[in-house]
């Protein structure tokens, strides 16, 4: 079973103006979807312990209860009936506000493999290896990558462009990164993130880059660029 997360509806229902939280928020197919997600990357673990006697064997469904919303969620079951999903247990049909913010935070990817790991035993008592996690982001990452390629819109009226400056550990030392940041509004007068880059300092150089993305992108052009004191942008 393939689960994908579908950014492009989450997207379009806060677009259309459905609320993020709350009863049928839209949130509620992004928690479902990731926790499905959770639960595949638990049974992987799970039959790569006894793969040769071993096989999934498709799902069950029941209805969940959150503070987002009700969803059916499907779980995943092995051939032998010897899995015991952690995250979301058997019998459990309500999700905690802390399962759910965990859930989202997973989607974020701003934390590194080992953290995440620590992040769910610490709250749940349950051990997700490298292995696991991996699965849940390998399965994100395309997506995300489709969202960052995306096609634009030929011509924007204003778009805020600014790069905020972050400390960062790599390797063992503390080093600052520019986080470059476009905000587009567009012909409808919404506002709508155009890109997001990393970058190890700020400058005209990597803005040029940066440029020429939203270019290949579909951009043709940007009636008022706001842009903070960066003297090499113009």
């Amino acid at each position: 079973m393939k689960i994908e997360i579908d950014v492009e509806d989450f997207a379009a229902q806060l677009k259309a103006g459905k609320g993020i939280g709350g009863k049928d928020g839209a949130l509620t197919p992004l928690i479902k979807q990731l926790t499905e997600m959770a639960l595949q990357a638990e049974l992987e673990t799970h039959l790569s312990k006894d793969l040769e006697r071993n096989r999934k064997n498709g799902t069950t469904s029941k209805t969940m209860k959150s503070e987002s919303g009700t969803f059916e969620l499907d779980t995943p079951r092995d051939r032998n009936g010897s899995f015991r999903p952690e995250i979301v247990k058997k019998n459990q049909t309500h999700m905690s506000d802390e399962l759910e913010s965990k859930m989202l935070s997973l989607f974020a990817l701003g934390n590194s493999y080992s953290q995440i790991s620590d992040h769910i035993e610490d709250m749940y008592g349950v051990h997700f290896s490298k292995q696991a996690i991996t699965t849940i982001t390998d399965k994100l990452i395309p997506k995300l990558e489709e969202w960052r390629k995306r096609p634009l819109n030929t011509i924007y009226p204003f778009v805020y462009l600014d790069a905020i400056h972050y400390k960062v550990r790599e390797e063992g030392t503390y080093i600052t990164k520019a986080f470059y940041t476009v905000l587009g509004v567009n012909l409808e007068g919404k506002k709508e993130i155009l890109g997001l880059y990393l970058n190890e300092s700020e400058g005209a150089k990597f803005w040029l880059q940066v440029l020429t993305d939203l270019q290949n992108r579909g951009v043709k052009d940007i009636l008022i660029a706001s842009v903070d004191g960066l003297k090499g942008f113009p």
